[in-house]
């Protein structure tokens, strides 16, 4: 399998969160309603210029709505950046697509927190913490529509070989939407689905391309692999596998991806600030912050 370049060099080994449970429908449970709306909340006031946060709140756990607040990993991750600098944090919603363009025009946004994966194109126009969490593609399907084509230990996976001639669902500008576009275009990727008939439906977040699923105008979809087991959890008739590479000599590999929080280019103390904080957190400390968000503490 070729390296692809837009985001090879910088996806390192998937480290799941070991007391997480696998993809599995776990019954119904009411979802938050999406809005395009803007909608600004602020942390507990301090001294200081107020930080601004943009971030999608429709990608649990790394944030989404309780009630009216937006809560999640990203938030006591900034919340804690707050403190440490002694500045008011405030938070944005916002659509995932226009989070970096706004974060390195430095006007509106301080800060980009939303589950961010690191790439080379990224990379341009603003700066990166240190990444605090590895990832992976996961798919959401309807439950029996597919079958897993095997197992990477406990993990099931489906390869791209069986997203041929299926409509996929993505979270516009996400990664998920970089790997499916690239893999139905062939562009800087390997184009495993180019001329099988699958097409790709970018949608505001991945609940409103579940929702879609559920209204039969797309088949599967495809999203981050935190995000995809809480919307098995709080869907019902849903499943979820991990999406991989045959690489074609009989082994297989996963999807990867590194998450971290941007900051406007020049922001050096904040960084700093963020980067200290996740030091202080480390990976423990996130794995943490995951399974309370999760609500498997």
């Amino acid at each position: 399998m070729k390296l692809m370049k837009k985001l090879g060099a910088l996806l390192l080994a998937l480290t799941m969160v070991s007391a997480l449970a696998a993809c599995s429908d776990q019954g119904a449970k009411d979802s938050a309603e999406p809005s395009k709306a803007p909608e600004t909340q602020s942390a507990e006031p301090s001294q200081g210029a107020a930080i601004s946060v943009y971030t999608n709140a429709y990608f649990a756990p790394f944030e989404y709505y309780d009630g009216t607040d937006i809560v999640g990993v990203d938030v006591d991750v900034m919340n804690l950046v707050g403190e440490k600098l002694g500045r008011e944090v405030t938070y944005t919603n916002v659509e995932f697509g226009t989070i970096i363009d706004t974060v390195s025009a430095g006007k509106l946004a301080d800060v980009g927190a939303a589950g961010i994966t690191i790439t080379d194109a990224r990379k341009e126009q603003v700066d990166f913490s240190d990444p605090y969490f590895t990832s992976g593609q996961y798919v959401v399907y309807p439950a029996g529509t597919m079958t897993p084509d095997g197992k990477d230990g406990d993990v099931g996976y489906i390869l791209w070989d069986s997203l041929a001639g299926k409509k996929i669902g993505v979270q516009a500008d996400t990664t998920g939407d970089i790997y499916v576009n690239g893999e139905i275009t062939g562009e800087d990727f390997d184009g495993l689905l180019k001329d099988t008939g699958a097409s790709e439906t970018r949608y505001d977040n991945a609940q409103l391309a579940v929702d879609a699923m559920g209204a039969g105008q797309v088949d599967v979809v495809v999203v981050d692999y935190l995000p995809a087991s809480y919307i098995v959890e709080k869907n019902s008739g849903y499943e979820c596998a991990a999406l991989y590479y045959d690489n074609g000599d009989g082994t297989v590999a996963p999807t990867e991806e590194q998450y971290a929080i941007c900051v406007t280019k020049g922001q050096d103390e904040l960084l700093k600030a963020i980067n200290d904080v996740l030091a202080q957190l480390g990976e423990d400390g996130i794995n943490d912050l995951v399974m309370k968000h999760m609500g498997l503490e």
